[in-house]
C-alpha cells in the first residue's frame, strides 16, 4: 500500500514539475480548456437565474373575461350568476369599464392620451382566479365561457407560464447539447497535449516498458497530467464565471429596481462548483487514458 502511494505521490509531483519546465504551454492549454467549459456552464446559471426570476413573479394564474361594448347590466348580472354557479373556481370580481380607464390613466405617459378620448373604449371586464391552476383546467375553464352570451375575448394569463417553460426546457437541452460537444472537444485537446508529451518521451517509455514497467505505470503520469490540466481548467471556468456574474450583477439589479424588485444574479454553489471541477478533471482523464492506450498499442505493434 505505501508503495502504491508512492508511486501516485511520485506521479503527481512529476506531473506538476513537467507542467513548470513549460509554463506558457500549460497555461495557454488551461485558459482554452476553461474557456470552453465556461460556456455551457455560463448558460446553465442563465437559465437558472431566469428559472429563480420566474419563480418570484405572481404565481396565482387569472382568466381575463372581456365583455361587448353593447352589454349592459343584465347581461353582467346574467355573467355573475353563471360564475357564482360553478364549483371550479376560487374567486372572481367586476371590473366595470370606468375603473378601467381611470387605473390606465394613472399610468406614465397614458394620462395626456386618456384625456383626449371622447368615449370609453374600455369593455367591462371579469378577473377570475380557477381553484386548480393547472393548464388544463384553466384551458376548460376558458373555453366553457367563451362561448356565453355577450363575451367578446377570454384571456388564459397561464399561457405565458407555458411559453416560460418550453424556453426553458429549450434551454436546458441547448445546454445538454453544447456541453457534450464541448466535452468532446476538450477530451481531444487533453489527448493532443498527452500525445506531444508521448512524443518527447517516446524513447524513455520504449526503456521503461524494456525493463518490464507495465503499461499502469507508464500510464499513470499522463493521466495525471490530464486530470490536473482538467482540473485548472475547471478553475479557469468557474473564475470567469465568477467575475461575469459580479460585473452583470450590476446593471441586473439597477434593471430589477426599476421594476421594484431586489433581484439579483447567482452564480455556481459549492456543489455545482465541485460538479464542474469534476466534470473538467475526468475530461482531462479520459482523453489523456485514450491517448496513451493508442500510443501504448502503436509502440507493442513496433
Amino acid at each position: 500500500m505505501m508503495t502504491w502511494l508512492a508511486h501516485h505521490r511520485q506521479a503527481l509531483i512529476a506531473t506538476l514539475a513537467r507542467m513548470g519546465k513549460a509554463p506558457y504551454a500549460t497555461l495557454f492549454a488551461i485558459i482554452a480548456i476553461g474557456v470552453a467549459l465556461s460556456l455551457p456552464a455560463g448558460l446553465f446559471v442563465l437559465l437558472q437565474n431566469i428559472t429563480r426570476l420566474a419563480a418570484d413573479l405572481p404565481a396565482q394564474p387569472e382568466i381575463s373575461v372581456f365583455m361587448q361594448q353593447n352589454a349592459n347590466d343584465a347581461d353582467i348580472t346574467v355573467i355573475r350568476q353563471r360564475l357564482q354557479a360553478r364549483t371550479d373556481l376560487a374567486g372572481f370580481h367586476f371590473v366595470p369599464r370606468a375603473q378601467a380607464l381611470a387605473a390606465l390613466s394613472k399610468q406614465a405617459g397614458v394620462s395626456d392620451l386618456t384625456a383626449g378620448l371622447t368615449d370609453n373604449p374600455l369593455p367591462d371586464a371579469w378577473i377570475i382566479i380557477p381553484a386548480q391552476a393547472d393548464a388544463q383546467n384553466m384551458a376548460r375553464i376558458a373555453a366553457a365561457i367563451r362561448g356565453w352570451p355577450q363575451v367578446a375575448e377570454v384571456r388564459d394569463d397561464s399561457q405565458w407560464a407555458q411559453r416560460l417553460t418550453a424556453l426553458l426546457g429549450l434551454g436546458r437541452d441547448l445546454v445538454w447539447i453544447l456541453a457534450s460537444l464541448l466535452g468532446a472537444a476538450l477530451v481531444a485537446v487533453s489527448g493532443n497535449t498527452i500525445r506531444l508529451q508521448i512524443l518527447t518521451r517516446r524513447e524513455e517509455i520504449e526503456v521503461s516498458r524494456l525493463i518490464g514497467a507495465t503499461d499502469r505505470y507508464i500510464r499513470r503520469p499522463f493521466l495525471y497530467f490530464g486530470v490536473v490540466q482538467g482540473l485548472f481548467g475547471g478553475l479557469i471556468a468557474w473564475l470567469i464565471l465568477v467575475v461575469s456574474v459580479l460585473l452583470l450583477d450590476q446593471q441586473a439589479s439597477k434593471l430589477a429596481a426599476l421594476y421594484a424588485s431586489n433581484f439579483h444574479l447567482t452564480g455556481l454553489g459549492l456543489i455545482e462548483a465541485a460538479i464542474l471541477l469534476a466534470i473538467a478533471a475526468a475530461l482531462g482523464w479520459l482523453g489523456a487514458y485514450l491517448a496513451v492506450n493508442r500510443s501504448l498499442r502503436l509502440t507493442e505493434s513496433r
